[in-house]
């Protein structure tokens, strides 16, 4: 399958809804906590076990997007767009037989492993052409595209909860609802497919894509794994997810058990709601913060997201058990933040690496999410339940937890100040030259 090229008077500005057509199917991920408390009553199944397809999906989102990333360059967006909602679809068929004969393995395999293949190529599939359909402006264009990853749960959530609500919330009605899942998104992803465009080819540009007169720096995928600022930034985003995606994961039963023992509980409903607010901040974060890096910069904008963070993480550990609206206000705020590290990162990239292979070298970058899916949602269940074992309740459940993201968000920010541009070393001429000179230095040694 090959890239489609736009025809001459293309506009650029029908690529973002290409991307969010895919970016906002796959964004269902960020709805599975709705899933969770149901899984857990008819499977029998703990916080941490229910956790694990969600966990599977985010290592597999960055593990296919690691070594997918060249082969998304190489092939295009609509061949990466067309394996992903394969994927992603095929996922949750998969789950809704797992669900229906009560196999939670199956469920892990189809959400997990098959589903997170789907999260990872169709996350990136839109990226590098996004950057070069907005080389003036590739924070906004990529907030546009992941904006829609955010705020997928927007839309999944309420309708996932209304689901098994008319559904039944037994293995039967889960079934259901994951079977209807697999067939909308998969039509849904289908317009993303169609109406996919990459730029045509400049005069300026060679065949093999690279620019005959780089602007800026242009670094190899395999340099750039070489160099220091690739894997401080890889610290920058595992730290800045950790700390987002562990609230994410377990935002429904969090704010149930954070105001259980108050006069006002939060139910089941509002708890669905919450975790839209939650997708409706981490979608608004996506844009509007990724947009405001391309006026003051990209480490800015990563120094707000983590400092500002740490703070919101302290005032709900300190007060946030006493004051909803306050609870409610800080993981908002954090979600944005988390939100606007993942469209900020596409655009941190290009400017220390160059365009040559960002998409590659994004797709690299995102094993970072992989560990943080890990991480986040084993930090707060585990200690969750260890705590619940010991016989605290309520926001006692998820002190600790807090303690630890506060720390996470700091040994971000530290490697964020670290961050200094690429030696020219590692630029693409100077790998080309030093590779070249050898060669020269021997017809130079020939005998004429």
């Amino acid at each position: 399958m090959s890239p489609p090229i736009a025809p001459v008077g293309w506009s650029r500005w029908l690529v973002p809804p290409a991307a969010l057509s895919i970016h906002l199917s796959i964004g269902q991920a960020y709805a599975w906590s709705v899933f969770k408390p149901p899984l857990e009553e008819a499977l029998g199944l703990s916080g941490t076990q229910s956790a694990l397809p969600f966990q599977l999906g985010i290592v597999m989102l960055g593990l296919s997007a690691a070594f997918g990333g060249t082969l998304v360059e190489r092939r295009g967006p609509r061949w990466a767009m067309t394996v992903a909602l394969v994927c992603f679809s095929s996922g949750f068929l998969l789950s809704a037989l797992g669900a229906a004969t009560q196999q939670f393995w199956l469920i892990v395999l189809g959400y997990g492993f098959v589903g997170g293949i789907g999260l990872g190529i169709g996350y990136i599939s839109p990226v590098s052409t996004l950057i070069k359909w907005f080389p003036d402006r590739p924070g906004m264009a990529t907030g546009i595209a992941i904006m829609g990853f955010g705020g997928g749960a927007l839309i999944a959530s309420p309708w996932s909860a209304q689901m098994l609500e008319s559904f039944g919330g037994d293995n039967s009605g889960i079934a259901l609802a994951f079977l209807v899942h697999g067939l909308a998104y998969a039509v849904f992803m289908l317009l993303g497919v169609v109406l996919v465009r990459v730029p045509r080819p400049r005069a300026e540009e060679r065949a093999d894509g690279r620019p005959a007169t780089p602007d800026g720096p242009q670094v190899s995928a395999r340099q750039a794994l070489r160099t220091p600022q690739f894997w401080l930034l890889w610290v920058v985003l595992c730290m800045n997810v950790t700390a987002g995606i562990g609230i994410l994961e377990k935002a429904a039963p969090m704010i149930t058990d954070f105001f259980a023992d108050t006069s006002t509980p939060v139910s089941v409903t509002a708890s669905a709601g919450f975790v839209a607010l939650l997708s409706a901040a981490n979608m608004a974060g996506r844009i509007g913060w990724s947009s405001a890096s391309d006026l003051i910069g990209r480490k800015n904008i990563y120094r707000v997201y983590l400092g500002a963070g740490t703070l919101m993480y302290a005032l709900i550990a300190l007060v946030g058990s006493s004051s909803k609206p306050l609870f409610v206000l800080c993981a908002l705020v954090i979600l944005s933040f988390y939100g606007g590290g993942f469209a900020t990162i596409p655009a941190y990239l290009k400017d220390l690496f160059g365009t040559y292979q960002v998409g590659a070298i994004h797709g690299r970058l995102l094993t970072a999410w992989s560990t943080a899916g890990v991480l986040g949602p084993l930090i707060v269940n585990w200690i969750a339940d260890r705590q619940e074992e010991a016989g605290k309740r309520g926001a006692d459940l998820y002190g600790t937890s807090l303690l630890i993201m506060m720390a996470l968000l700091a040994v971000g920010f530290v490697a964020n100040e670290l961050v200094r541009p690429v030696h020219p070393s590692h630029h693409l001429h100077a790998v080309t030259a030093e590779k070249g000179a050898p060669r020269a230095r021997r017809q130079r040694a020939e005998p004429a």
